[in-house]
């Protein structure tokens, strides 16, 4: 611990003593560190590719024209990759449709139209992308926990990542945008840090466009943006900047980034759609009938005929209708089991304990095991983050806000241990830190070891002010 990190000679000059400022062996040591970083990129995507070569298989089943390929996210690729658009997002024909946002299923639409639809090149390719995008996320994790913490921190962090077993699960046994969510969600937190410090225009405009684009992966990005955006601008205004032009700039470029996309909703469905429009779907998956999981396949389009037959009858929007009328229905007629059910999301989010009924457990065998390692690790990192809020409230906040709005959704409709993997990064620092803090105050300067405006005042310079 007490690594020194200047983000510039004039704060090293502020915030050290003269007997400190100058380290000869300090290129040697930035050499040690970045290839700390480089073989923890390497290792996590050696061991996540390993684990593709156990699993791809399973990717290939025939049954319901290879539903099991990306299922409504496979199906979407495969329409537009046929010249049919973005539609069908099952293995019937039911037209256009705004049940998923366009970054992932395109994506997925130049593997099929590059090594063919449903092909071993193909589950190969999508997996693949989905490992590397995983094992790149150790990049911001390093560079966050460094600033926030400290490059033991850091090198702990990275090295978490690396052998985490989520997030090799993840990226290397799924079709699915978490990994990449995970990515970008870092980034985010990381270039905010950085914003804290800084009112330069076009970065602000990068850092809206990111949440558009963040956005048109998963819209659920966007219930971070007030919270963390507002504490940015709350840095800004204690630096006695002026944050409204930044956060004007910002919300410009979000909302330039997105607005294609609901543009094309409306002229596709002559009806505003926000981005997707299954909210109240997943609401009536979470919570309608007894169930003993958490989804209820009963009343979902993929698992039931019977729904599926509605939702080509109605039209997507006429079914998306029916199912918001359902749910609102049962949330006011039945709003304690509501409330208890989404205390269980909760409970399931951040401890993967959802029930010890044995029909439950024959579904999900590995549950208890699952369990107690969600519970340890989320204490771990509850723990850091109590020790990084005693420590520096500035530092630690940006985490406990992300934390704190990323899941609320899934408390409001229905939870998958996969849905935290976008805030699992997050996690990880803040465990790396608990086992390696001090106690110590902690030093916040800019990301990416750049400058700060120059006019923007130093951290105060405290007796101990070192990065534990």
């Amino acid at each position: 611990m007490g690594e020194r990190w200047n983000a510039s000679p004039q704060l090293s000059g502020l915030c050290m003593k003269t007997s400190e400022q100058t380290n000869p062996k300090v290129p040697e040591t930035d050499s040690r560190h970045h290839s700390h970083l480089i073989w923890a990129v390497l290792t996590a995507l050696a061991l996540r590719l390993v684990v593709v070569g156990f699993v791809y298989q399973d990717f290939l089943v025939h049954g319901r024209d290879h539903w099991e390929f990306g299922y409504e996210m496979g199906k979407i690729a495969y329409s537009i990759a046929h010249g049919h658009g973005f539609s069908n997002p099952y293995w019937i024909d039911t037209g256009p449709t705004a049940m998923m946002t366009p970054v992932f299923p395109y994506l997925m639409s130049v593997v099929f139209s590059l090594f063919g639809a449903y092909t071993k090149a193909a589950a190969l390719a999508v997996l693949s992308f989905n490992c590397l995008v995983s094992a790149l996320t150790c990049i911001p994790i390093f560079l966050l926990a460094r600033n926030s913490f400290g490059l033991r921190t850091a090198i702990g962090a990275v090295w978490t990542w690396a052998f985490f077993p989520y997030a090799i699960y993840f990226s290397a046994n799924s079709m699915w945008y978490h990994s990449l969510v995970a990515l970008l969600l870092t980034l985010l937190l990381l270039i905010a840090s950085h914003l804290e410090t800084t009112i330069r225009l076009w970065m602000w405009a990068g850092f809206g466009f990111l949440w558009g684009f963040a956005a048109l992966t998963t819209p659920v990005v966007l219930a971070v943006v007030p919270f963390l955006g507002g504490w940015v601008c709350y840095r800004l205004h204690r630096n006695g900047r002026n944050w409204k032009m930044p956060a004007a700039t910002a919300v410009f470029a979000l909302i330039a980034a997105v607005a294609p996309w609901m543009l094309r909703n409306y002229r596709v469905f002559h009806h505003p759609v926000f981005l997707k429009d299954n909210f109240w779907m997943e609401v009536c998956v979470g919570n309608l009938g007894n169930a003993p999981h958490w989804w209820n396949d009963a009343v979902h389009p993929a698992g039931n005929n019977a729904e599926l037959a509605e939702f080509r009858q109605l039209g997507e929007l006429g079914y998306m209708l029916r199912e918001r009328q359902q749910a609102l229905a049962f949330i006011q007629g039945h709003p304690g089991i509501y409330l208890w059910r989404s205390f269980r999301r909760v409970v399931y989010m951040w401890t993967g304990f959802w029930s010890l009924r044995p029909e439950y457990l024959r579904e999900e065998p590995l549950d208890l095991a699952n369990t107690f390692f969600c519970t340890t690790f989320t204490v771990l990192a509850m723990t850091g983050l109590y020790k990084a809020l005693r420590s520096s409230r500035n530092a630690a906040m940006p985490y406990a806000l992300v934390l704190l709005a990323f899941p609320l959704v899934y408390y409001l409709t229905h939870s998958e241990i996969s849905y935290r993997l976008p805030i699992e990064p997050g996690l990880v620092v803040l465990a790396s830190f608990a086992v390696v803090s001090r106690h110590k105050p902690i030093l916040r300067i800019p990301s990416f070891g750049k400058k700060s405006d120059s006019n923007i005042p130093p951290p105060d310079c405290k007796r101990g002010s070192t990065v534990s």
